[in-house]
């Protein structure tokens, strides 16, 4: 469970972090234009289920194995086919980059009818087609669900989710996509994170290593860096010395806060300007009993029960902390620690101190 303690601890440690800590590598920074997965997907069938399939309301699912027993020249009568075991799926897949004819790619699948439950289930000869419709790959195999479900009429018991799973290495890729990264004499970085701050210093340390401006920045997303004349025909080596070159990033003030598990996580740039802050608490307490209320042993009445309400009132002590200008994280932290703040009471700070314009720095809340 969090605690002060332990929240005090993570903010010291990302204020220090930056002081001890080495560059980025600029391959975890970017992504070169060209070089990114292509999105497959394809319909399928998945046979071999165990009375889980789609029902006989699920017409497209009857049509498509009439047609698949169609293609392997088995005739049958529509009204005669019973899909019980089988479940129409959509299945899924990325295709990486640089992906050669002949390798293997992951698989997703998910039933589209009423199936209950695909565990067991195989997944039927499915090719894979791109945005462009051409078709990449093609899937088959054993499905890996990974859950459980059981159960009767009135009681049932579930494990995760029946209803999709996967084939490891089920797809074959049968079609390269065009790629000419080998003929490039432009490459185009492109952050993960739009930022001018971390592009102006990935531009200057590139181009400090080569001794020339063969990099440029275009945005605050783009760099664009010329193959040196003594890289040609050694591109791979090129790209290589990039990107495992480092770079410090810069980033965003930014505080991120979970109100449901009591999460902060406060960014290193964050800055508080001149305010006093008060935090305090206010229990309240409130319980009845019964009491009973009867006569004299000679007098004259009738016995009856009180009820006997009881009210206790206890307020915290109030503590006011003062925060100057360009406090840091560090700063916030030790002085909230000061008044005995909880993270659910950090929560509430940081809302009211960004409400009164002094937290210079991007609140998000979960």
């Amino acid at each position: 469970m969090l605690n002060i303690k332990n929240i005090l601890i993570l903010a010291l440690a990302l204020v220090l972090a930056p002081t001890f800590a080495q560059g980025v590598r600029i391959k975890d920074l970017t992504t070169i234009e060209g070089v990114r997965g292509n999105q497959l997907v394809g319909y399928g069938l998945v046979v071999g289920l165990n009375g889980t399939g789609d029902s006989k309301d699920t017409s497209f699912t009857i049509q498509s194995l009439i047609n698949m027993l169609e293609r392997m020249g088995v005739t049958v009568e529509p009204d005669k086919v019973q899909v019980d075991n089988v479940a129409a799926v959509m299945v899924t897949a990325e295709l990486p980059a640089f992906a050669r004819a002949g390798s293997n790619i992951d698989v997703s699948v998910a039933s589209i009818g009423d199936a209950e439950n695909l565990a067991g289930g195989t997944l039927m000869m499915t090719p894979l087609k791109a945005a462009d419709g051409q078709y990449y790959a093609v899937a088959q195999g054993q499905l890996v669900v990974g859950s459980l479900a059981f159960g009767g009429e009135t009681a049932k018991v579930q494990k995760n989710h029946p209803t999709s799973g996967r084939v490891p290495g089920g797809a074959i890729v049968e079609r390269e996509p065009y790629n000419d990264f080998s003929n490039l004499s432009l490459l185009k970085y492109r952050l993960k994170d739009a930022d001018f701050t971390t592009l102006e210093r990935m531009t200057r340390v590139v181009n400090a290593y080569y001794g020339a401006p063969v990099a440029k920045a275009i945005d605050s997303v783009e760099m664009q860096i010329n193959l040196p004349a003594s890289y040609q025909n050694r591109l791979i080596e090129f790209v290589a010395e990039i990107e495992n070159l480092d770079v410090t990033p810069d980033s965003l003030a930014r505080i991120v806060v979970n109100e449901k598990t009591g999460t902060i996580v406060m960014g290193s740039n964050v800055r508080i300007s001149t305010v006093a802050v008060s935090h305090g608490n206010l229990s309240l307490t409130i319980s009845e009993a019964a009491k009973v209320s009867q006569p004299n042993p000679l007098g004259t009445g009738r016995t009856v029960v009180v009820p006997e309400t009881s009210m206790n009132v206890v307020e915290e002590k109030s503590n006011i902390i003062v925060m100057n200008m360009g406090a840091s994280i560090g700063d916030v932290a030790s002085a909230l620690n000061a008044i005995g703040a909880s993270p659910r009471d950090l929560i509430a700070i940081f809302q009211a101190i960004k409400v009164a314009g002094a937290l210079h720095a991007e609140l998000v809340i979960l």
